[in-house]
C-alpha cells in the first residue's frame, strides 16, 4: 500500500513556485516545468513513493542538486504536480458549463474526476490538508463552478455542492486504486479470492447472526463478480445527489 503524503512546505515560497514564469535559468536549461513534467512520468509509472529529488533528476539525465535553484523540496514538488494535472482534467473535452442540461454537467464534472485519477493514481496517496491553490487548481475551480452557477444555487450551495462531488469522486477513486493495486499482485480474480476466503470466513463467524449483510455481500458478488464495486457506488451517489438538487431546485 502507498504511503500517504502530508501536504507541507512554506507555503509563500509554494506561491512563487506555482505562479512565477517558467523560464529556464544556466546552462541546464531546465526549468519548473519540465522538472515537474518529469516527475509526474515518475509517479505515473512507479507511484508517488518513487518521487525523490534524486530519482527526477536522474529522469532529466542531471544530477539531483541542479534541481535545488527551481524546486526547494519534495513536498513543493509534489504540489507542483498535483496543480499541474488538475490543470488538465478537461484537456481534450467539453467543459461542463457547454452542457445545456445542470444534471449532464453534474455528471460531467464526476466522470472527469473520476478518469482524471485513474490516469494519475498517485493523485488519491495526497492528504487533502490545507492546499496553496495554484493556477490549475483555480482554472479548474472556476470551471466547475461555473457549470453549477444559475441553477438555482447559492454561492455557499454551489460550493458545498462541488466539495461533496470531489470528495466522494476522490474517497471511492481511492478504493479503485487500492483494490487494482491489490489485483496486480494476485493471480486470483475478485470471485476466486472470495471463493477461497468464504469457508474459512464462514467458520470465523459462526454463530453470528448477520442476515441482511450476508444477503447484500452475496448479491454484490453475483451480480459484479466482485468483492467491492465503487465505480458502481460512484454512479449510484451521483444520480443520488443529481435527484437530491433536482428536488431541493423544485422546491423553491
Amino acid at each position: 500500500m502507498a504511503k500517504r503524503a502530508e501536504r507541507k512546505g512554506d507555503p509563500v515560497k509554494l506561491i512563487g513556485l506555482l505562479w512565477r514564469p517558467t523560464v529556464s535559468t544556466g546552462r541546464s536549461g531546465l526549468t519548473p516545468k519540465l522538472i515537474t513534467d518529469a516527475a509526474i512520468r515518475v509517479a505515473d509509472d512507479e507511484g508517488l513513493d518513487a518521487i525523490t529529488l534524486r530519482r527526477v533528476a536522474e529522469e532529466l539525465h542531471v544530477s539531483a542538486m541542479t534541481l535545488y535553484p527551481y524546486i526547494a523540496g519534495r513536498p513543493e514538488l509534489i504540489e507542483l504536480m498535483l496543480d499541474a494535472v488538475t490543470g488538465e482534467v478537461y484537456t481534450g473535452q467539453d467543459l461542463p458549463a457547454g452542457r445545456s442540461d445542470w444534471r449532464d454537467r453534474v455528471r460531467h464534472i464526476v466522470t472527469a474526476n473520476w478518469q482524471h485519477h485513474l490516469r494519475h493514481p498517485w493523485t488519491v496517496d495526497v492528504r487533502p490538508g490545507r492546499p496553496v491553490p495554484g493556477p490549475g487548481a483555480s482554472g479548474k475551480y472556476e470551471t466547475e463552478l461555473r457549470a453549477l452557477d444559475g441553477i438555482g444555487l447559492s454561492d455557499l450551495e454551489m460550493e458545498h455542492t462541488l466539495t461533496s462531488l470531489l470528495a466522494t469522486v476522490s474517497g471511492l477513486a481511492r478504493e479503485t486504486v487500492e483494490l487494482n493495486r491489490a489485483r496486480e499482485q494476485s493471480s486470483q480474480s475478485d470471485l476466486q479470492w472470495w471463493n477461497e476466503i468464504s469457508p474459512v470466513l464462514a467458520t470465523a463467524m459462526a454463530g453470528l447472526d448477520h442476515p441482511t449483510a450476508e444477503r447484500v455481500s452475496g448479491t454484490l458478488g453475483e451480480t459484479t463478480g466482485l468483492s467491492a464495486d465503487p465505480e458502481g457506488a460512484l454512479r449510484h451517489a451521483t444520480e443520488v445527489l443529481v435527484a437530491g438538487l433536482a428536488a431541493l431546485l423544485e422546491g423553491r
